[in-house]
């Protein structure tokens, strides 16, 4: 086990750990129970406008390994292909982050998904099966997470989360390093006090500014 893999156990005791999964777990269920009504119309909406699957499978970095996020469908079938064509509209030049707002591979159903953040359901499977958890660090591709800098590389053995402290701190629109640096102050201050606030402002934030998150 790596010093930093140690840091973050340190930090996390078995007592934690279980109250946290059994949260998770928890949250999950309620969570998917909560929005299945809505979830059939959202895969019609999703198969009527575009070819392509409902659920995609995203690359993802969490506990030191790539894991395949599952999300709604926003964008056009084989989005990634298209990408690096649009690297030189990339609103976050801090960093290796991608961001741009006005997307063109985003599909009219796909803005009105992530508008209300109703893409991010699925991902309750994935905090289900134990590889996200519902709050954590910023989950990030594997060609973005190689550029951390090392005193942020502890991120990678963290186990990522649907939300976080950076996502409800400015989320997309933060700097590389301030992204960072709030997940960093997460895993190494977190409790189950902090994740309850973390979750409370990810609530109040996409009822009241759900671009914010």
């Amino acid at each position: 086990m790596t010093a930093a893999m140690e840091y973050i156990y340190e930090r996390m005791n078995m007592t934690h750990r279980i109250f946290k999964r059994t949260i998770d777990i928890l949250g999950a269920i309620a969570g998917l129970a909560a929005t299945a009504p809505l979830l059939p119309f959202v895969a019609f909406a999703i198969k009527m406008e575009t070819a392509g699957s409902v659920i995609v499978k995203l690359p993802r970095v969490s506990m030191g390994k790539v894991v395949h996020v599952y999300k709604f469908r926003s964008m056009i079938k084989d989005a990634h292909k298209f990408k690096a064509g649009l690297v030189a509209r990339n609103e976050r030049g801090d960093g290796p982050f991608f961001k741009m707002k006005n997307d063109p591979r985003l599909t009219a159903v796909g803005k009105i998904l992530r508008k209300f953040r109703l893409d991010e359901f699925p991902q309750l499977i994935n905090v289900l099966r134990g590889e996200l958890s519902l709050v954590g660090p910023r989950p990030h591709e594997p060609g973005e997470v190689i550029h951390y800098p090392d005193e942020h590389k502890h991120l990678l053995l963290a186990k990522s989360g649907v939300t976080g402290l950076s996502q409800v701190s400015g989320a997309s629109s933060l700097p590389f390093r301030k992204e960072l640096e709030l997940d960093s102050f997460y895993v190494k201050n977190q409790s189950i006090w902090l994740d309850a606030k973390i979750i409370a402002k990810t609530a109040s934030i996409i009822f009241t500014d759900p671009t914010a998150v």
